[in-house]
């Protein structure tokens, strides 16, 4: 049921950690991919010998760029049936008050309107169903002060798959998301490379450890295979219960 050699993928931040994960994990299941990258070429044209995949550098951002990609997942493969909205920045740590317009606007550009226009793209070109994953966070609904940046874009990054599910289930377009807790990706990389740092932020989470990128892969292949046919509008948190740590201590 994760047979997906008819499938042609789009990964939008395909070059580092949960869209890397989600473009090794695509090609292993048969499917066509063609990833995005930003800045990080060595690594894409690495990812690409390995598996075959097409990576294209994009601003996920920009109109323009986002039809670029759209054409030439076109030319080299034909119709993406399939599309992981992976590419993201993180927090700034900036409270609002320090935080510019500027920035604000950088993040919720990439966080947001990133996926708006890929899943736009998607529907237009869209000939016979075909499913979406956007990756959101734990932090669509679990706010941190100095977030408001990164919080913002995945709290409307939720409504925008709710709403697209609705609206695109007459067309057999699945819209899912998947909701992260603390994955060991770049994001992290402090917890990566300090183990003190990574097991006292463990010691959060009630199944004992962060999680990883191939986790995270394994879950978006599903939703995306014939296996979750009947699977749309929801967002499946992937977190070891992090989420749930409210009222312990209070």
């Amino acid at each position: 049921m994760t047979d997906l050699s008819q499938s042609i993928a789009i990964v939008t931040g395909g070059a580092s950690g949960i869209g890397r994960a989600c473009v090794m994990a695509l090609n292993e299941s048969g499917a066509r991919v063609v990833f995005t990258y930003h800045s990080e070429e060595d690594t894409a044209q690495d990812i690409a010998a390995k598996t075959g995949a097409i990576p294209v550098q994009t601003d996920v951002g920009d109109e323009d760029a986002v039809a670029s990609l759209f054409a030439r997942c076109e030319e080299e493969f034909g119709t993406p049936t399939l599309l992981v909205n992976s590419a993201g920045l993180n927090m700034s740590g900036t409270c609002l008050v320090d935080m510019e317009l500027a920035h604000f606007d950088k993040v919720v550009r990439t966080d947001l309107y990133g996926p708006f226009l890929t899943c736009r793209a998607f529907a237009r070109a869209a000939k016979e169903g075909g499913r979406i994953v956007n990756i959101s966070s734990i932090h669509e609904d679990a706010p941190r002060a100095g977030a408001v940046d990164y919080d913002a874009a995945k709290g409307g990054l939720a409504q925008l798959t709710a709403t697209l599910a609705l609206e695109l289930a007459p067309r057999r377009i699945a819209v899912n998301g998947v909701a992260p807790g603390m994955i060991l990706t770049p994001m992290n990389e402090e917890a990566m490379d300090d183990e003190e740092v990574r097991r006292k932020a463990e010691a959060n989470i009630p199944w004992g450890r962060a999680g990883t990128p191939e986790e995270v892969a394994a879950l978006v292949v599903f939703l995306l295979s014939p296996a979750a046919d009947y699977i749309t509008g929801a967002t499946v948190t992937i977190d070891g219960a992090l989420s749930q740590v409210v009222a312990p201590g209070a």
